[in-house]
């Protein structure tokens, strides 16, 4: 796959309605005089805590270099804890067959590892990920587990490159070095000035390489909030991607804290996972 950007612009008619209907979004306040913390925590707010819960259903396509793929199709449910940055985040796979019923449990905090427990049906087994397993692909994906439940912004030092626009879309452009051992050396983000979606994310490894690249295809309003609804993380070195698409989104539904707990990992909440 070429490494040129992917054309991630919104269609005209979709920026029309977006910024005519401005004053009804829930949007981040401008940044315009903010320092690059301040905008990637912002950027992390739209993208990772929009409403106080969602849910929606995920499709992933796993596309290698010789164009096969592969398909997951899964129940995403995500609730923000009361008065803080903790988060709760339950997935259940009902495709493909080898995976249906898999489930994933992960309690997210601000400054310190999260918890992760995976339950495998083939063995009726409840395990219990390492903090280490942060780093690993999401079900043979390009994803890792902190790309679906993000990063803590404090766990990089971030730097104001430039401002520029991407595909006609004015954003930012931050530098983000760990301050740790990551699975990157440097990031580079595009995020957008107006809704705080990061646009494109390049992640170059310890050989100083470009090694994943994030793109966000589409942006949509759902409730309010401007949500990726299409995406995509590329292995450029492998040639492979992984596609995914969100559908059927809804925000603020009141979802119980009961769901998020290890209980609930073999006796998945069939209410909300259909």
């Amino acid at each position: 796959m070429s490494r040129s950007r992917e054309n991630t612009d919104l269609s005209r008619p979709l920026r029309s309605v977006i910024f005519a209907t401005l004053p009804l979004l829930v949007l981040p306040q401008a940044a315009s005089s903010a320092t690059a913390a301040e905008v990637v925590e912002k950027s992390h707010q739209a993208f990772y805590y929009a409403g106080a819960d969602m849910k929606a259903r995920v499709t992933m396509e796993l596309i290698a270099a010789n164009g096969r793929k592969r398909t997951r199709v899964l129940t995403m449910l995500r609730r923000n804890e009361t008065g803080g940055r903790e988060q709760r985040y339950f997935m259940y796979f009902h495709q493909p067959g080898d995976v249906r019923a898999t489930t994933f449990l992960v309690w997210t905090y601000p400054g310190k590892d999260d918890d992760r427990w995976v339950f495998i049906p083939a063995v009726n087994m409840v395990r219990r990920l390492a903090a280490s397993d942060s780093r690993s692909s999401f079900v043979g994906s390009d994803f890792n587990y902190e790309d679906v439940s993000g990063r803590d912004v404090e766990s990089d030092t971030h730097t104001l490159v430039r401002e520029e626009e991407l595909d006609g879309v004015p954003c930012y452009v931050i530098r983000s070095v760990p301050k740790t051992s990551a699975e990157y050396v440097r990031k580079l983000a595009w995020i957008d000035k107006s809704t705080f979606l990061p646009k494109r994310e390049e992640y170059y490894d310890s050989q100083k390489e470009l090694a994943r690249v994030f793109t966000a295809h589409v942006v949509e309003v759902v409730g309010g909030y401007p949500t990726v609804v299409k995406r995509t993380m590329e292995d450029v070195k492998r040639a492979h991607r992984t596609e995914v698409t969100f559908e059927q989104i809804e925000y603020e539904m009141g979802l119980p804290e009961g769901i998020f707990t290890q209980r609930s990992l073999q006796q998945p909440p069939r209410k909300w996972i259909q």
